[in-house]
């Protein structure tokens, strides 16, 4: 701004400031605070009747393109610039241009929480990640809790489950829940479930999150919009299932497996008497919703019967693992609707775990698609003890066990094991 022609100072907040940039994106835009003094071939073309444009003076499609090829490094600093800029980063169309210029990198989140602090490890599995994890950990403030105290929102998630849209990370718990954003680390506290909700599915479909299951008196889907921070019930799914699992894909939410929660005290099925043939249905099945016609198609089932343990969406297609009497199998589900072999089932190679594994719940696994693979992470129990108790000796496969299914080529590798400290976690996969 010229001193012939003064006018009031922009505020910081709506102005882009050349704080957290380097020297060549300094160069780009000016500061409020220092006026700026014309280079002598700048004065020469204010001379000549034309104005020097910007990066601050860019229209919104060519910033976004301007934006969207920033390294992954400085992305953090970019929110803090201006409000323009944070809201353009935070837009669908940011993150479609990252896509196109394959700047988006698939990176597996693994979230432990205790009463008072919560623990992420990250890997990311695309050419060019690195192999090791990297664990942090965060401790909120009070602001952090809106004012509640340390360790207040940590209490509340309990059987809570990760859902990811975009680069943020939704930790979804029984009366709680909380979004932290991947780039900064920053935590903040969002609207709860209306209904308290265990061990329920979840999936982010078309920008909006989805949860069904885990409650016993209502079959109610619900639905929250994160620009609403509001959650409302869409539909009423067919099963009342509880220990299910979620997964989306083209445009439909899957509602797997668990068992029928029956009976007038809202009560687990077990496998006896009359809930026998019903607790495997249940255990074996699929109900698909197809999100934008608000309607469900019809009910699949496993293959070969069994209970689904693990599942998730990767590569536009859904896997399923499932736990038979004296094996497991590997499922491939073809979920592209626009394909003439959807709902066509494939068995596929199955993971490579001892057969003891086979045998013992005490053992869990957590199924994540991340990019075109994925990753099977045990979350639960010790392998080594199991192996132990039947006479063998082999090692090194006591927790955290990492497995990866390339989705290419069709076969299973070793990745390095979660880090000690991640315990009962909850995976999921973020584009950022």
């Amino acid at each position: 701004m010229s001193s012939s022609s003064p006018s009031p100072s922009p505020s910081a907040s709506d102005t882009c400031t050349s704080r957290h940039f380097s020297w060549l994106m300094k160069s780009c835009f000016t500061n409020p605070q220092h006026p700026h003094l014309p280079s002598p071939l700048s004065a020469i073309t204010a001379a000549a009747g034309t104005t020097t444009t910007t990066i601050s003076s860019l229209p919104d499609d060519l910033l976004l393109e301007c934006l969207s090829r920033v390294p992954y490094s400085t992305l953090p600093s970019l929110p803090a610039v201006c409000r323009r800029w944070a809201h353009l980063v935070n837009s669908p169309s940011f993150q479609l241009l990252r896509l196109r210029h394959h700047n988006v990198f698939h990176t597996l989140f693994s979230i432990s929480i205790s009463n008072s602090a919560l623990f992420t490890a990250t890997r990311r599995f695309d050419r060019g990640g690195e192999p090791a994890w990297k664990v942090s950990s965060f401790v909120p403030s009070r602001e952090d809790n809106g004012g509640l105290g340390s360790g207040y929102g940590f209490s509340l998630m309990s059987h809570f489950r990760l859902v990811s849209i975009g680069r943020k990370i939704y930790i979804i718990g029984r009366a709680a829940m909380m979004r932290c954003d991947t780039w900064t680390g920053i935590l903040v506290p969002k609207a709860a479930m209306n209904l308290p909700r265990k061990k329920f599915a979840v999936a982010a479909v078309e920008g909006k999150i989805l949860v069904a299951g885990g409650y016993a008196r209502s079959s109610a889907v619900e639905e929250y919009d994160p620009d609403e921070n509001a959650w409302r019930v869409v539909t009423e799914a067919p099963r009342r299932r509880y220990g299910c699992i979620g997964a989306s894909a083209d445009g439909v939410f899957y509602v797997i497996g668990g068992l029928k929660i029956g009976g007038n005290d809202g009560s687990v099925c077990a496998s006896r008497a009359t809930g026998a043939e019903a607790a495997h249905v249940y255990a074996s099945s699929m109900d698909l919703y197809d999100v934008a016609a608000r309607g469900w198609l019809r009910s699949r089932a496993v293959p070969g019967g069994g209970c689904v343990v693990a599942a998730c969406a990767a590569s536009g297609d859904v896997y399923i693992l499932s736990s038979h009497a004296v094996e497991i199998s590997f499922w491939k589900f073809n979920a592209s609707r626009k394909s003439g072999n959807f709902g066509d089932w494939s068995r596929i190679k199955s993971p490579p775990v001892p057969a003891q594994v086979r045998l013992d719940n005490t053992v869990r696994f957590s199924c994540v698609g991340v990019g075109d693979k994925v990753v099977l992470v045990q979350v639960v129990g010790c392998i080594d003890d199991l192996l132990r108790r039947s006479g063998r000796t082999r090692r090194g496969l006591k927790e955290g066990l990492v497995l990866v299914y390339d989705c290419g080529d069709g076969e299973w590798s070793r990745a390095a094991d979660m880090p000690e400290v991640i315990r009962r976690a909850a995976c999921v996969s973020v584009e950022c």
